[in-house]
């Protein structure tokens, strides 16, 4: 397993790049939801390339955390400097290395930071229906006794030459009040209060029903 190596001046240096990034790259970024502030494992639908440096700048500027994510190993290996800024791997085709990954979410968040999980495994269209949750999101909270804070990442492109990108931060869920004897039955639940909440945000855009969204300019609110 590879673990994070986290550098503040990196992550300075990153965050002025990825702002501008973000800025140039969507017409705009829209926000809904409840802003977290304290260490909790955020869930998100993994659709994009994108999803990873949309975690970071809600995590850096708006939720103001120090935050890390799994990632995939080759996907680490591909990128190595995402360990600047918090990655870590995880190799689901070897168990052991697998739970390595798991249990080092857990003492991150035992420790008082947060973690970000993409609970699909792997980038899936953002209209894919189930979702397919990995049970490892429940594994970590029930152990490290932090919040669920749900995520909802959802893209398109309307009236204008540049995509969009619309965040609903769903409130937070303690592993004891989703409902379900087994983890695989709370994942079940997990994945089902996910995907409600990016098809209610799929509903939004489509009859173009904004305004509950806060514009973002990918920085400070």
């Amino acid at each position: 397993m590879i673990e994070a190596k986290k550098s503040r001046v990196f992550e300075w240096m990153f965050s002025l790049y990825n702002t501008w990034l973000l800025r140039t790259s969507f017409h705009r970024l829209y926000v809904r939801g409840h802003i977290v502030q304290t260490p909790a494992l955020y869930v998100a639908n993994h659709s994009s390339w994108w999803d990873g440096l949309i975690a970071f700048q809600l995590s850096r500027f708006l939720f103001q955390q120090n935050s890390y994510a799994m990632m995939s190993e080759e996907g680490l290996k591909q990128y190595p400097f995402f360990r600047k800024l918090g990655g870590f791997s995880i190799n689901r085709t070897q168990r052991k290395e697998m739970m390595k990954s798991l249990d080092y979410a857990v003492s991150l968040l035992r420790d008082g930071k947060s973690v970000w999980m993409f609970p699909q495994g792997e980038e899936q269209h953002v209209e894919k229906r189930p979702l397919q949750f990995f049970t490892g999101a429940i594994y970590v909270a029930e152990r490290a006794n932090v919040p669920i804070v749900p995520l909802a990442f959802y893209h398109s492109l309307r009236h204008h030459r540049k995509p969009e990108w619309f965040i609903h931060i769903g409130e937070p869920l303690w592993t004891a009040d989703i409902e379900g004897s087994h983890r695989k039955d709370k994942t079940a639940e997990l994945e089902r209060i996910c995907t409600a909440q990016l098809d209610d945000v799929r509903r939004l855009v489509m009859t173009e029903q904004l305004q509950s969204f806060t514009p973002w300019n990918g920085g400070t609110l």
